[in-house]
């Protein structure tokens, strides 16, 4: 005997399922159209102005074209950039793939949304000529400061690794504000691997995990010691390997960006109950050096593979802006590390609120089933 009322619940299950899919697959289609439509506008100006239909062709006059045709070019090359990464203010898109299966989810995270550094790095040559690289240095540290904030307020898996995966992109822009785009392409890489496997095992991560009130962060001086000590050897190992950081210009910022990692990761490990002291001293320098030094020959690899290509690694002196901003940067690291943000209730909740995905993607088919 047919039970017509469990077959209605799971055909209304369904059509919400699907509906909140709809609602998040047009959505995210929106954004897409409107990435692609700045490219378009962008690519129009310069090649009806220069003649050239191509990107080497573009690149080899752009520095010959005035400023009021390269100057809206490029914003609209970065806006179709920061769209399609899910930088901020354009990063609910992302948020709401979450309603997608987890291997489609995978893909969009892992996939889809690094596109914006070979985007960018294709189109290098307009960015120096236009002095616009500041630009993107700033909009990626401040996303990657906001994204990294709301990924610690999540109390869902999936969007903590949405937020992770919006950091990770403003990570990325900074490194080609910086004038290294090769760097932007290995952390796009390294940043397909590593997000396809978290969102893949997401699953598992749920099914070991039990409910528990967070701890405060608590760090002795011995561990702090440990921890400053094998940060600095992190940024010194990445200077040597890879010849960035030895120079005072924006490489620096490359070799800040390694050590405060490495620092995070040995913190992570010193503070670990199960691991005795010996473990705590060994296992830190055996981790950071195989992966700086998997890093490095990724970085060496790629720039190599890259070295047809005009301006794909180009320090930049140091300029009060950059040195500015990464002051601030490194005082919200901090302040994200210690927890203060959670003594500021506005603060706590302006980032919960932006934190979340597209509101009809999430609510409205239930809402209306109630």
């Amino acid at each position: 005997m047919v039970d017509y009322g469990d077959f209605y619940v799971k055909i209304n299950r369904y059509r919400q399922d699907l509906g909140e899919a709809r609602e998040a697959s047009t959505f995210t289609q929106k954004y897409f159209f409107t990435g692609t439509a700045f490219l378009a506008v962008g690519l129009l100006l310069l090649t009806f102005y220069s003649d050239e239909y191509t990107v080497s062709g573009l690149s080899s006059v752009v520095n010959e074209l005035p400023l009021f045709i390269t100057i809206p070019a490029v914003i609209c090359v970065i806006a179709a950039a920061i769209v399609q990464s899910a930088i901020y203010p354009f990063h609910r898109w992302l948020l709401s793939a979450m309603t997608a299966p987890t291997p489609a989810s995978a893909l969009m995270h892992a996939g889809f949304v690094n596109g914006a550094g070979i985007l960018l790095a294709l189109f290098s040559t307009l960015l120096f000529a236009s002095n616009t690289l500041t630009i993107l240095f700033v909009i990626g540290g401040l996303t990657a400061i906001i994204a990294q904030f709301t990924k610690l307020l999540q109390v869902n898996v999936k969007q903590k690794l949405a937020c992770s995966t919006i950091a990770q992109m403003g990570f990325m822009i900074m490194q080609c504000g910086l004038g290294f785009f090769n760097a932007a392409v290995v952390h796009l890489i390294l940043h397909g691997f590593y997000k396809a496997y978290l969102f893949l095992s997401s699953g598992e991560e749920i099914a070991q995990t039990s409910p528990k009130k967070s701890q405060e962060i608590k760090i002795t001086p011995f561990q702090a010691l440990i921890v400053l000590l094998f940060g600095g050897l992190g940024a010194i190992l990445f200077a040597y390997w890879t010849g960035k950081g030895i120079e005072m210009d924006s490489s620096v910022f490359l070799t800040l960006i390694v050590a405060i990692t490495v620092g995070q990761a040995t913190f992570n490990i010193v503070k670990e109950g199960s691991l005795s002291t010996v473990q705590k001293v060994i296992v830190p320098p055996i981790l950071f050096t195989a992966g700086i030094g998997l890093y490095a020959l990724m970085y060496n690899g790629v720039t190599i593979l890259m070295a047809d290509m005009p301006m794909i690694s180009q320090a930049m002196p140091l300029s009060w802006p950059q040195i500015i901003f990464g002051i601030i940067f490194l005082v919200g690291f901090f302040i994200m590390k210690l927890g203060v943000y959670k003594k500021i209730p506005w603060l706590y909740v302006k980032l919960m609120n932006i934190s979340q995905p597209y509101k009809k993607s999430v609510l409205m088919y239930k809402s209306k089933s109630i």
